[in-house]
């Protein structure tokens, strides 16, 4: 049988209609482990409303996935964090990749695509295997290492910052500034106010070596501006691309290659069968990105009323999106707990999706890439000493320490 409009319009729920919890999803209980709760908002519905913000969620993958491609309806414009970047005071500038939408992203977009093409990351590749290559000898040599502090963070602030074209000195500031960033995505909690201590120094560092002059030829930077000579930017809009590029480039890649060795200690079968495998190297990282989700979190504004399912969302409201929930999804990933680089990822977002997915992920695919091939051909089998450390942070799912020993080949 049909249904009527009228039948149609009396099944819409409002906000106030849908199920409701009274839940943070930024106290350090939900970040320290987040998969009970990303459960739970999975099976309350495909919408929820989170009555501590005051703002709607969603958690499973259809619904997460269709609004990232949905610019038009699930703006990036007024911020990807929690406050609407549009009114007030802002701790920083809006992100010409993350918080803008076309027109202005498809000229930023552009022009990144070409900065960030598959020949220029290319070109990359060499410098970083032979850091990869060092880091290999020297770690498995020593038996055991904190994968965050000896292999994933000095490896990560070596290469991408060479490839910046930042110089060497300074680049402590580069986490803090990270932190920093992805914090004030969430609530000015007490987490974003003690990542803001050293706020003034580390903002100082990154604005002064985001300029022309502080930038080697050669990288990443350099062809930002370069685009500037050739007039498709401001100066000014060159210097906010290439902090944009310090903001996204770092954080999460650590965050990355730190899960990957947890991932491999956790399920050894699937580090020999990446030995056994080597053409697997690119995907087995697509499948630590979707089983760990160095991003959990990011938020949209509605530009019009909307409907999700039967849900009426009105306009200019702010929506969290559970990025790594999505990716854990029983509906697409069978068993998504389990980590299987055999696995298709396809669809996965822990990149995002649509037009503001992830600018700089063959960077990030590459220094994976680099990273497995040097420890695969030294390293039989990681053992975790201990449970790893977090690093608290309201978007990053980050990690401390994470102390291992290894087997050598």
């Amino acid at each position: 049988m049909n249904t009527t409009a009228e039948e149609h319009a009396t099944r819409a729920r409002t906000l106030d209609q849908i199920p409701s919890l009274d839940i943070d999803p930024f106290d350090d209980a939900n970040l320290t482990d987040p998969q009970p709760l990303h459960a739970q908002l999975r099976d309350a519905g495909s919408m929820v409303f989170l009555s501590r913000y005051g703002v709607p969620a969603m958690a499973r993958h259809a619904e997460v996935h269709a609004a990232l491609r949905d610019w038009q309806t699930f703006s990036s414009a007024a911020g990807v964090g929690l406050d609407d970047l549009r009114y007030g005071e802002r701790w920083r500038p809006s992100s010409l990749l993350l918080e803008v939408d076309p027109p202005v992203h498809e000229k930023t977009r552009t022009i990144m695509n070409g900065v960030m093409s598959l020949p220029a990351v290319g070109r990359m590749k060499a410098a970083f295997e032979t850091e990869a290559e060092r880091l290999a000898d020297e770690l498995v040599a020593r038996g055991e290492f904190d994968a965050l502090k000896d292999l994933a963070e000095p490896f990560v602030l070596k290469v991408f910052p060479d490839a910046v074209g930042l110089r060497e000195d300074g680049r402590e500031h580069l986490l803090p500034w990270g932190d920093m960033a992805f914090n004030s995505f969430g609530p000015r909690n007490d987490r974003f106010h003690r990542s803001t201590r050293t706020a003034d120094t580390v903002r100082a560092w990154i604005f002064e070596n985001s300029r022309r002059e502080a930038i080697s030829p050669g990288g990443f930077g350099a062809a930002i501006f370069a685009a500037v000579d050739a007039g498709r930017l401001d100066e000014d809009e060159g210097e906010v691309l290439v902090r944009s590029m310090l903001t996204a480039g770092l954080d999460t890649t650590v965050t990355g290659l730190g899960a990957s060795i947890l991932a491999f200690a956790r399920f050894p079968d699937q580090w020999q069968h990446l030995f056994e495998n080597p053409q697997l190297v690119r995907p087995a990282f697509d499948e630590v990105v979707r089983w760990a989700s160095p991003v959990q979190t990011f938020f949209r504004t509605t530009t019009r009323e909307t409907k999700v399912g039967d849900v009426v969302v009105p306009k200019d409201q702010k929506v969290l999106l559970f990025l790594a929930a999505a990716n854990w999804d029983e509906r697409v990933f069978h068993e998504p707990h389990l980590f299987d680089i055999t696995r298709r990822t396809l669809g996965h977002v822990g990149f995002g999706n649509g037009i503001h997915k992830c600018v700089g992920q063959m960077v990030a695919k590459l220094e994976a890439e680099v990273v497995f091939n040097a420890l695969l051909k030294r390293v039989k089998r990681f053992e975790l000493l201990g449970e790893p450390r977090m690093h608290l942070n309201n978007t990053v799912r980050a990690y401390r320490h994470m102390h291992v020993r290894v087997e050598a080949r």
